[in-house]
């Protein structure tokens, strides 16, 4: 088994990490887990977890997908296609992201309704390029979006959008319907996983693979350690791992996810969305936060964290390291992971397949899309003080800032005591916008000495939106709007680009206020400029 995991002797030495360890042991977790018992989770999880556990058997799928890859890039390559664009949300795009970082080949992912976003995606050279839709519902708003406007751009540049589009899907979905009325290949995937546990299903593997990642080697590693993870025993990795994270709950609630150099893979954002997703509900929930290489958190010992670096299992140069070190290929880090959570689930005593609140945030946005005039953009109030900036909500009980000092000190004031800062940015990420938010993060990691997650709207939805709204009330939200939107419409559906991020940031923010979350949100004319004024300004606070 290619599979290491090292645990520092602080966690293990606590009490309850071994008492945790000894139940899921005596309880037949693991095993129960790959025989598909969904009685594990409580009889209220029944339903769902019965649906939900076909990602233990992923082989036979796994072997479809490879036969079924193969086939398409033949034909795309004869069409002289060698770009592909994958378009899907969550757990239909984190997980090919990762694997075609981790084989080094190039994937356009979209998972932005940024209309600067998509533009581009939709300018790069159709001549080249081939569209996987990915979709488990076949309903989500953005990937149907996605696909109208590839549509027409096919359709304009003379090109048959049969050809050119793959939709991955689940059977009998309305994406599979529109794509066989349309003349478009359909990929299903197994019906009985959920998105973010699909990784080594049709959703992870094809779009990766079509990108030319070795998608049969990946499936080798996770096979390799199946057999591991299903044991009963005080050696499982997947239950010491689920051991080690819950014997510091409630209040080690923060994962700090790192990666050593030989496992640049962005792993950690797919960690976001697996265990956020799967536990943060009902008040309670582990938060994982993908932290850069000089992240101020990895400098300092905080009650709230657990530190958990990823190494690659060809790693020979292993150090000490305070927390939890996972050292495994991709494949197998796919499978513990999944395992790891599912067992989580079960010690916290939640459904780790359902996502609640999740849906809240939609409703939200589509009634704002429903009917533009019962839901008037909020006015607002420039900001002199901060050139590009305006004001567009402050929590109840804090004052109104107008300086970029004052921003920064009702950001602290929001954040509950033992509480985490999310921010929230509907932003274009391939703009010099994106350094000065990075910077912006670490100076209030810094300065504010909490931690910080920084998710990209309306992908984070996807992901650690789950855990915002139905998770701890621990989290104060800085939701970062872009104020400059070019227009694009959105084909056969009289809306556009802009309207849709827009209703989803104010979607998001009023199912936050009505839970009592504080949000302060700000529109930004000129975010890179707005950035490093609020950066500079983070710098110069003390708590």
């Amino acid at each position: 088994m290619t599979l290491t995991l090292a645990i520092d002797e602080r966690l293990t030495a606590d009490p309850r990490y071994a008492e945790t360890l000894a139940e899921l042991v005596d309880e037949r977790v693991a095993s129960r887990i790959f025989a598909l018992d969904a009685s594990l989770w409580g009889a209220d999880a029944e339903a769902e977890a019965a649906a939900r556990l076909g990602w233990t058997d992923f082989a036979a799928g796994a072997d479809e997908a490879i036969g079924r890859v193969s086939g398409m890039r033949e034909r795309f390559a004869e069409d002289g296609v060698d770009r592909i664009v994958l378009c899907g949300m969550g757990g239909s795009s984190l997980a090919p992201a990762v694997i075609a970082r981790w084989a080094g080949v190039p994937l356009t992912v979209l998972d932005s309704t940024h209309p600067e976003v998509v533009a581009r995606a939709l300018a790069d050279d159709l001549a080249r390029t081939a569209v996987v839709i990915s979709s488990k519902s076949g309903t989500t708003i953005e990937t149907q979006s996605h696909r109208a406007a590839f549509e027409r751009a096919f359709a304009e540049a003379g090109i048959d959008a049969s050809r050119r589009v793959l939709v991955v899907t689940d059977p009998g979905s309305p994406l599979e319907r529109a794509a066989a009325d349309a003349g478009q290949a359909v990929c299903n995937a197994d019906p009985d996983v959920g998105g973010r546990f699909s990784a080594l299903t049709a959703f992870g593997l094809i779009p990766a693979g079509l990108a030319g990642a070795d998608i049969a080697a990946l499936v080798a590693e996770a096979q390799a350690v199946r057999e591991a993870l299903a044991q009963d025993s005080p050696d499982n990795p997947a239950l010491r791992l689920a051991a080690a994270i819950s014997c510091g709950l409630p209040g080690r609630y923060v994962l700090g996810i790192t990666a050593a150099d030989d496992a640049n893979w962005g792993f950690g954002t797919w960690i976001e969305q697996l265990v956020a997703e799967s536990t943060g509900k009902d008040g309670r929930g582990v938060l994982p936060i993908s932290l850069p290489d000089r992240a101020p958190e990895l400098s300092r010992h905080a009650d709230t964290q657990l530190l958990i670096e990823i190494r690659d299992a060809r790693a020979t140069d292993v150090e000490e390291h305070e927390g939890i070190v996972v050292q495994a290929a991709l494949g197998a880090q796919f499978l513990l992971w999944e395992v790891a959570t599912a067992a989580l689930g079960r010690i916290m005593g939640i459904d780790p397949f359902n996502q609640p609140d999740v849906e809240s945030a939609k409703v939200a946005a589509r009634a704002v899309l429903a009917d533009p005039a019962g839901h008037p953009e909020p006015v607002g109030t420039p900001l002199a003080g901060v050139p590009g900036a305006t004001l567009l909500a402050t929590p109840a009980g804090v004052d109104s800032p107008a300086s970029a000092a004052e921003i920064i000190a009702a950001i602290a004031e929001m954040i509950p005591e033992g509480g985490y800062l999310a921010i929230q940015a509907y932003l274009d990420p391939e703009t010099p916008a994106r350094d000065s938010l990075h910077e912006l993060r670490d100076q209030l990691a810094e300065h504010l000495t909490v931690p910080v997650a920084l998710g990209w709207g309306p992908r984070y939805l996807h992901s650690t939106g789950q855990l915002h709204k139905g998770g701890p009330a621990l989290g104060a939200f800085l939701q970062l709007c872009d104020g400059s939107l070019g227009s694009l419409p959105i084909p056969g559906t009289g809306g556009s680009f802009e309207t849709l991020i827009a209703a989803q940031a104010r979607g998001d923010r009023a199912v936050l206020e009505e839970r009592g979350r504080p949000v302060l949100a700000l529109s930004l004319t000129e975010p890179a400029g707005v950035l490093r004024q609020l950066a500079e300004a983070a710098a110069r606070h003390t708590a």
